[in-house]
């Protein structure tokens, strides 16, 4: 088993992030290009739900899906719902049990140490698109950003590119000194430089 990852750091990031969110962009674009900025805010309620889940295991009832991506159901009081429940998901994750044996999120059953670190991905990568696409400063503590690389340099590697397709879209080079977190972003597919224009 993966040492445990705290996912408090990440979490509490994306909360202030959320918060930093004006209503009149959330039509607006962001570095996800699968999503406008409402969409991206639909979708980390929802992952934050469905990683919760598979930290404890417990699953929906009826067919598991992805977490949505649509402003449309984003609903009210999402300024305080998406930071509440990403506390529940940073507390689920300090389990031991959470990390072992198999989970499943949406459609997919993965080891548990490798949900953690997916969920830990989702909230650093997210929560960077929703900094850039509100003008915001995204800082992200070393611990969260060593794993997420660990995990992102594996989707990367040669012969991965089947695992990767529809996951992250083609390696960004960065400058052999960018900052952890420049490199970590140019793994996604992303620009480091990407702004809304």
């Amino acid at each position: 088993m993966t040492d445990l990852v705290d996912l408090e750091p990440a979490t509490r990031r994306m909360a202030e992030v959320v918060a930093g969110v004006p209503d009149d962009l959330l039509d607006g674009p962001t570095p996800c290009p699968a999503y406008a900025l409402g969409d991206l805010l639909d979708h980390v309620s929802g992952l934050a739900v469905a990683f919760r889940m598979a930290a404890d295991k417990a699953y929906p009832e009826g067919e598991s899906t992805p977490p949505s991506g649509d402003v449309a159901s984003l609903g009210d009081g999402w300024r305080t719902r998406i930071p509440r429940d990403l506390e529940l998901l940073a507390e689920a994750w300090r389990s031991p049990e959470a990390w072992t044996g198999r989970t499943e999120v949406g459609t997919a059953q993965l080891p548990g140490e490798l949900a953690g670190l997916v969920a830990l991905d989702e909230l650093v990568i997210h929560g960077w698109d929703i900094a850039r696409a509100t003008g915001q400063d995204y800082e992200c503590d070393r611990a969260s950003l060593e794993a997420v690389h660990g995990l992102l340099v594996q989707f990367a590697a040669p012969g991965q590119e089947q695992m990767r397709s529809g996951l992250f879209g083609p390696v960004v080079d960065v400058p052999s000194d960018a900052s952890l977190l420049a490199r970590v972003i140019g793994l996604t597919g992303r620009d480091p430089a990407w702004s809304p224009g």
